[in-house]
């Protein structure tokens, strides 16, 4: 019984082993190479003049919770955040250097870096240290942005394809935390607060990440 279950079992880690090598053998994909320059910036503009950067700029406070696990309270006024999960509640100073972080405080600020940008990367296709590409892709318009500083894990690459209207309708991420370059998740429930454009649900073979409890003012 014993050689059975044992027989089973590494049965079962040979097949993940096999299933991970073959999903990053199929999808794996290299960081392409855009074109710097001028239509780039074009459509960076017309994203971000379709969902309202203006309109984001202006706002002063965005509530939400992500995947039903994690809730922020960011107050963009006082550049302050709190993050709710598990039995943990803790605000943090943005303003604050990551190295004077407690270490609740940095899994705090890890949470909300992560869940923000699932919600507000669109606008951040500005961001100091942002390099911007173009690339043809098809069924859309590529912009290509990569993140030189800032965050947790600077040097990521984002890859937007727009519709016609400047509207994200996926991306494609090279990223240090997935080893999988190129996984690509949807941009869509579109929806709008404050004048201001939110997508709260993005989609991969694999799992949906939503946004939830959106409360933005």
């Amino acid at each position: 019984m014993k050689r059975k279950i044992l027989k089973f079992f590494v049965f079962l880690f040979v097949s993940v082993v096999v299933l991970l090598f073959g999903v990053y053998y199929f999808m794996d994909e290299s960081l392409p190479e855009g074109v710097e320059g001028e239509h780039a910036e074009q459509l960076a503009d017309e994203m971000l003049a379709a969902l309202n950067k203006p309109g984001f700029d202006s706002l002063e406070y965005i509530s939400f919770t992500f995947k039903g696990l994690h809730t922020i309270k960011w107050d963009l006024e006082n550049d302050t955040a709190t993050v709710i999960w598990s039995d943990n509640e803790v605000t943090i100073d943005l303003g604050k250097s990551m190295n004077d972080f407690t270490m609740l405080e940095f899994k705090a600020y890890e949470y909300f870096i992560n869940d923000t940008f699932w919600l507000v990367a669109p606008f951040k296709v500005r961001d100091d240290g942002v390099v911007r590409s173009f690339m043809n892709v098809p069924n859309g318009r590529g912009l290509l942005v990569t993140y030189t500083k800032g965050g947790v894990t600077p040097g990521d690459s984002y890859l937007w394809i727009l519709d016609d209207r400047g509207f994200p309708i996926a991306w494609k991420l090279w990223v240090d935390i997935i080893p999988v370059g190129g996984l690509k998740f949807t941009w869509e429930d579109w929806q709008e607060y404050e004048d201001v454009w939110f997508s709260q649900l993005h989609k991969n073979t694999f799992l949906d990440l939503e946004v939830s409890e959106l409360e933005v003012r």
